[in-house]
């Protein structure tokens, strides 16, 4: 299985979740975005690494990480509007937690999910922009 075939998996689960904010997610693998672009909320599906090992003399397992970025630019009232991405974050790391990903003929299994930090400061120091990275795992043992 590609990493891509994940990643591409993962957008369409986000698709189908209802959250509190609206938003298209976008795969891609070379996120980067004008700050004229991050009026709009942006939820970016990235494949990052994948870790094979083996399981058994005959099978083996591989680790497929994805990060998922959430970046939106803030306006005057930084502080709310904070809050309410750190809500929304949280609720995708709630809506991914257990689910698996089904592809044509296989399941990548849901191992876990992280956010750290929850969002980084030196974005909204910086460039008055809000930047989480959700990192989910998913596993297929073949």
């Amino acid at each position: 299985m590609d990493i891509i075939q994940i990643a591409d998996a993962l957008a369409a689960k986000l698709i189908t979740g209802t959250f509190s904010q609206s938003f298209t997610p976008v795969r891609t693998v070379f996120p980067n975005f004008e700050l004229k672009e991050l009026a709009a909320l942006k939820v970016t599906i990235v494949p990052r690494s994948v870790d094979s090992s083996i399981v058994t003399r005959v099978s083996e397992q591989d680790d497929y990480v994805i990060d998922i970025g959430v970046q939106k630019k803030l306006t005057d009232n930084f502080e709310a509007e904070i809050e309410a991405l750190i809500s929304f974050v949280t609720e995708i790391k709630d809506f991914l937690k257990l689910k698996h990903l089904t592809m044509t003929t296989r399941v990548a299994m849901w191992i876990n999910t992280k956010i750290d930090p929850i969002y980084s400061r030196e974005h909204i120091a910086g460039d008055n922009v809000f930047t989480s990275v959700i990192t989910v795992t998913y596993r297929m043992v073949g």
